[in-house]
């Protein structure tokens, strides 16, 4: 997969007393593209609850570039950064755009997979990793070991 991508809607609960969108909205839209993603690619909640995995998060970051306000159109991706090869480990980026052609922010994640059931890291199913195999991969992507 070359790209995926999305084009939520700015909403007027999404912005701060400054008239532009407030800095926790960021995150709402680098969590919404994961779980686009994941649930695209058949890795739903139902399934994930069924088998008692889930992604959990060990670091977010938002670079701030650009002001977005209401009215702007925006672009998100999602694309893997970095990854163990037995996918259990992971970090993605997103790069928020507006009105086409101005990079606004850039949020950086650290993830991996968890057992819900003992609240244990955990490695994902089989199914899992050739979902998440098809992720974009960044410019930069590397493999790392734990």
């Amino acid at each position: 997969m070359s790209e995926f991508s999305k084009q939520p809607e700015i909403r007027w609960s999404d912005l701060d007393p400054n008239f532009h969108v407030r800095h926790s909205v960021y995150y709402d839209w680098g969590a919404y593209m994961r779980m686009c993603f994941l649930t695209e690619s058949g890795l739903t909640t139902a399934l994930m609850q069924q088998l008692q995995i889930g992604p959990i998060l060990f670091r977010e970051e938002c670079i701030f570039k650009r002001e977005i306000h209401f009215g702007d159109q925006i672009t998100i991706n999602v694309k893997l950064r970095r990854c163990t090869p037995d996918m259990g480990r992971w970090s993605m980026v997103h790069e928020i755009w507006k009105n086409g052609a101005t990079l606004s922010a850039i949020i950086n994640i650290d993830g991996a997979w968890i057992d819900t059931s003992v609240r244990k890291l955990a490695l994902p199913p089989e199914s899992f990793k050739e979902a998440f195999g098809k992720l974009p991969r960044s410019e930069d992507f590397e493999w790392i070991s734990k």
